[in-house]
């Protein structure tokens, strides 16, 4: 009798809930790295979060200052639009509510940037009432710079390359403004839940 079952077949992940699987997406465990350029390392004594554009004054806050906001810690699903989608992610950060609490402005849009040049843009309602963050801690550790430390936008509701690493600003806009990778033909709103990865969809 031969010592190994040819019916064994390993242990089977837990199949996830197809609810909270977008169309055309599978599930990791892993934590994929992609990346426009290079990952730029930022002392915190030399980093600063500003909100600038369609409002007069800008603030801005140094790294400590920022941390004095007050923390929230979401656990929330995100999906990247290499089609890997990984649920139960918990990060800890800033609300973009508490960043724009008390911000007078006109602006219906936002261009994001960041360290190495990188923006992108989002709808002022979708990073408001809750739905956006920027973070600076995953699974209860210092966010790692390969994935966007010290500070990364999160937006979960939309593909992952809105939630923009290595994030330094918000730019207010009265009118939208394509990113980086809007730019090259990747769609301008990115709901996972539509299928929007390229213009067209």
């Amino acid at each position: 009798m031969s010592p190994i079952s040819r019916g064994f077949t390993g242990r089977r992940r837990p199949v996830a809930d197809p609810s909270r699987v977008p169309p055309g997406q599978y599930v990791t465990e892993d934590f994929p790295v992609l990346s426009a350029g290079p990952t730029p390392h930022t002392a915190l004594d030399e980093w600063s979060f500003t909100i600038d554009g369609a409002l007069d004054p800008a603030v801005s806050w140094p790294w400590e200052e920022f941390l004095a906001l007050g923390a929230e810690t979401v656990t929330v699903d995100i999906h990247c639009v290499t089609k890997w989608s990984k649920l139960d992610t918990t990060w800890t950060g800033v609300s973009v509510d508490t960043l724009l609490d008390g911000v007078d402005s006109a602006a219906e849009y936002v261009t994001v940037w960041s360290d190495g040049g990188y923006t992108t843009n989002v709808a002022l309602e979708d990073v408001t009432g809750g739905k956006a963050w920027v973070a600076y801690a995953y699974g209860g550790a210092p966010l790692e710079p390969e994935h966007g430390g010290p500070a990364r936008l999160l937006v979960p509701h939309l593909y992952f390359w809105k939630s923009a690493k290595w994030v330094r600003g918000l730019t207010l806009t009265l009118s939208d403004e394509p990113g980086f990778w809007e730019t090259y033909g990747y769609h301008n709103h990115g709901d996972p839940w539509l299928e929007q990865r390229y213009q067209g969809d």
